[in-house]
């Protein structure tokens, strides 16, 4: 593999990645969440201030943590304070701009199930489950997903609302009392998708290069929305597959 070729996942992460700024406050799930966040303060945002959920604050791991537990998150940190306190003072407080989720299933208004597949009472798959998510879902000022876009992902209406995004469209998060906008962005392998400004409901908005909105609208469990003139996102730079290579040991 040579730096001018990429994987899906490569270019999904990239893009992930990208949506974190400079000087951000971030709340990090594990997994493509954590690879996207340690990916963007390695290149263009060195000052993004990461927070795990196990009360670590301004973590600069040499490594991704493989889980919230992983001692290098507490060794690198700025601080580490208890769970309650990073979720009641930090977190529901409002004082973090961006969460990154990860989704088992998400639906068209955003909402998040990472707690069963099929019936809660009789599932046909337990999810690991909501974790610190919900409250993510919350109250951070604005969240990204990322997740790779398949039909089994991308429902309908997911089987078990773990993590609120946008309800059943406007005014739900309001209703409800969530401090944050809710998922702003979905970065998937695909494309990009984000919310109708008026109906909360995901709309593709980008595609990766080399893929086709018939494809994106294949990957998707309900009739996907497209906006009138899909973006298409910048191809990975050489310094960032480079990154990316040497975090997940790709290189």
């Amino acid at each position: 593999m040579t730096a001018a070729t990429w994987t899906s996942d490569e270019i999904m992460t990239v893009a992930a990645a990208r949506a974190l700024g400079d000087g951000m406050s971030c709340f990090v799930g594990i997994g493509l969440p954590s690879t996207a966040a340690n990916l963007a303060r390695r290149t263009h945002a060195p000052d993004l201030w990461m927070i795990y959920e196990s009360g670590t604050l301004g973590t600069v791991p040499a490594h991704l943590p493989l889980s919230i537990g992983d001692g290098v998150l507490a060794e690198s940190a700025d601080a580490v304070v208890s769970v309650p306190e990073v979720f009641n003072l930090w977190l529901q407080a409002g004082r973090i701009d961006v969460g990154f989720l990860g989704a088992a299933q998400i639906d068209r208004y955003a909402n998040i199930n990472t707690t069963v597949i099929g019936d809660y009472a009789d599932p046909k798959v337990r999810l690991p489950g909501a974790g610190g998510a919900p409250e993510i879902a919350a109250s951070c000022v604005e969240v990204v997903v990322i997740v790779r876009q398949s039909t089994r992902a991308f429902v309908d209406r997911v089987d078990f609302v773990t993590s609120v995004g946008h309800g059943s469209g406007p005014g739900d998060r309001e209703r409800l009392g969530l401090r944050g906008k809710g998922p702003t962005r979905v970065i998937t392998d695909l494309g990009v998708l984000e919310p109708d400004p008026d109906s909360r409901e995901l709309v593709l908005t980008g595609v990766h290069p080399g893929v086709t909105v018939e494809e994106v609208r294949a990957a998707t469990g309900w009739d996907l929305r497209v906006a009138a003139d899909p973006v298409v996102t910048p191809v990975p730079t050489d310094t960032e597959l480079t990154v990316l290579r040497s975090l997940t040991g790709a290189a």
